[in-house]
């Protein structure tokens, strides 16, 4: 079968999608990165080869925060920001997209897309209020599986008001609600309420939000979110069948892009699944910016350079 494979890699999850020539997923994998990229990519990979015979790979994608570390590892072909991957892979599902929603682990983001283009996106990287990472610890703190958290949500009644400018202020207030006598189900309704509030006030700050709109990310499992947003955006928001690897999905279909004009895959082959790598950095004293370079070996070999400003050291990899 032949494939195009995407790799988003982020610093909780990382993602793998599998399409085929039609632009159909073929396999998805949803994966925790774990603090380990190069392991977690591996690991991801041999799952895929695992439960998928005969894959011919046409071409590979990557994306997130460590897409280039992974594209130096695998051979990527096309190596590309979230904004991007996500904004394929949403017109791809939705064609006539205008606004998308996008909360994962760690950050979240939001994009306007206007006739077919991202015309504006703003991100949140300085607080985690909001991502899943905090509502994963509100729901272990609360001893509640995080699969049931927005179940529970949807169970309220009369939500009460959580302050949502700032993760340790939710908390504060939350523990507070409990004190005072609300039911579960009232103070995560109520905290749905609130995150949304932030993120429509901070990341979608003097953005026109239009429909169609899609949520994406693994936030979007969440229902209480999901309702949270249309109760206060006014309009429907729809949740994609891949919701939680859109960026890889978008990644695939970036690199089928990058094949199609005539070029062959860089793609260094399932093989990479045993191979060994080793990551370091050093600072170059070549001039007074002082870059701290990044240097990736495979079996002992050193294959990509990169965060020199002046090339000196990313240009002086030579191909095999």
């Amino acid at each position: 079968m032949d494939v195009y494979l995407g790799i988003d890699v982020g610093s909780v999850s990382t993602n793998i999608a599998l399409l085929d020539e039609g632009g159909n997923v073929v396999d998805t994998l949803y994966i925790r990165t774990q603090g380990k990229p190069i392991e977690a990519v591996q690991t991801g990979l041999r799952y895929i080869k695992e439960r998928n015979s005969a894959l011919e790979v046409k071409g590979v994608g990557t994306t997130g925060s460590g897409r280039q570390l992974t594209g130096a590892i695998i051979g990527a072909d096309s190596i590309k920001n979230e904004i991007t991957a996500h904004a394929v892979a949403a017109m791809h599902v939705i064609p006539d997209v205008q606004t998308i929603l996008e909360i994962g682990g760690q950050d979240s983001k939001i994009i306007i897309i206007r006739n077919g283009v991202v015309t504006d996106f703003a991100m949140n990287t300085v607080c985690a209020a909001g991502t899943g990472s905090f509502l994963d610890q509100q729901a272990a703190r609360l001893s509640i599986r995080i699969e049931d958290f927005g179940d529970k949500a949807l169970e309220s009644k009369a939500p009460v008001r959580i302050a949502g400018r700032c993760a340790v202020f939710a908390e504060s207030d939350m523990i507070h609600k409990q004190q005072t006598g609300h039911s579960i189900a009232d103070i995560l309704n109520g905290l749905c309420h609130s995150l949304v509030r932030h993120y429509l006030n901070n990341v979608g700050k003097g953005k026109t939000i239009q429909g169609p709109i899609l949520f994406q990310g693994g936030v979007a499992a969440n229902k209480g979110m999901k309702r949270a947003f249309e109760e206060a955006i006014g309009s429907p928001v729809v949740i994609p069948p891949y919701y939680n690897v859109m960026g890889a999905i978008g990644a695939a279909l970036l690199a089928k892009e990058e094949i199609s004009r005539n070029k062959r895959t860089a793609f260094r082959g399932l093989e990479v699944v045993d191979f060994i790598y080793k990551t370091r950095s050093f600072e170059c004293s070549g001039c007074a910016n002082l870059c701290e370079v990044i240097e990736i070996n495979m079996n002992d070999k050193v294959i990509a350079r990169w965060s020199d400003q002046c090339g000196k050291w990313s240009n002086s990899i030579t191909a095999d």
